[in-house]
Parts: C-alpha cells; structure tokens; sequence
C-alpha cells in the first residue's frame, strides 16, 4: 500500500465525510480508492483504452409492442458471444424491464447495447461498463475442476 496526504478545505472534506458516511464506508480512504477506481474505469473508456468489459445494459419497453419481444429475443441470440445472462422482470401489464449481463470486446458491447436501444419501443436504457482484462484458460487438474476452456474476467485496478 502506498501513502499520500491531500489538502481539503473544510467545507469540502464536510462534504465528503458526508457523503462517506451516507454511502457506509468506513473510512476516507476506502471511499477514495472507489473514487479513483471509478474514475480511472471512465478515463480508460472514454480513450478507448480498455479493450474488454464486463457490462450491464437494462431496458425498459411495452411487450405489446408489435414484435418487438421477437427482434429483442433474435438480438440477443447474435450477439450470444457477449450475453452472460438476462433478467426479464414484469413491471406492469404493458411494460417489462430486462438487464442483460455482458462480457467482451468493450467496442463490441457498446454497438450490441446501441443497437438495442435503439430499436422502437425500447425505452429507458442504460449501459453501464467496468473496464476488465478477460483471459481465457484451458483445463489445468491444479488450476480447476473445469473440463473445458472458459474465459475469467475480473475489473481492472
């Protein structure tokens, strides 16, 4: 771990010990790092320098929508590559939300999520993306109990 200071004036570290205690972390430093991860995730997105994600994309649409349901549904299947799971919940009598879990090529994820949301009907929808370096690996007996190649994701620093 490394140490530094920072100089606050105090209406500003009131703020912060504020909004720290209204989040529930324990400490300054514990909401700095999440602070600076955040915006070091954004940074690396907006610079193109994060080539791989994980993402959640939700959506709210009308399911009476004519077809719509279908041309969601065929999107999804080709982009399968990139969707890890979907969450499709009944809102009202008319409206369902979904949220989709991705993982891959972060310039492919957003042209799947545009395209999404981008279809009529589809209303309301968010993508939200975490820089990750993905690798794949192979069977290893000491690594996993895996039989078959898969791929591990975890965010970046």
């Amino acid at each position: 771990m490394e140490r530094f200071t920072i100089s606050l004036d105090a209406a500003l570290a009131q703020a912060f010990d504020d909004l720290i205690r209204a989040r529930g972390y324990r400490n300054r430093s514990e909401a700095v790092r999440d602070l600076l991860r955040h915006r070091l995730g954004t940074h690396q997105l907006e610079r193109e320098e994060a080539p791989f994600c994980v993402a959640a994309l939700s959506y709210v649409y009308n399911h009476h929508e004519r077809v719509l349901g279908e041309r969601l549904t065929a999107l999804q299947h080709r982009h399968h590559d990139l969707t890890v799971a979907t969450m499709h919940v009944h809102l009202d009598h008319d409206h369902c939300i979904e949220t989709l879990i991705l993982r891959g090529p972060t310039a492919a994820v957003h042209e799947f999520a545009d395209a999404l949301q981008a279809e009529r009907g589809v209303r309301h929808g968010q993508l939200n993306l975490v820089p990750a370096d993905l690798e794949t690996t192979g069977h290893s007996a000491n690594a996993h109990p895996h039989d078959c190649a898969h791929l591990h994701s975890h965010p970046r620093a």
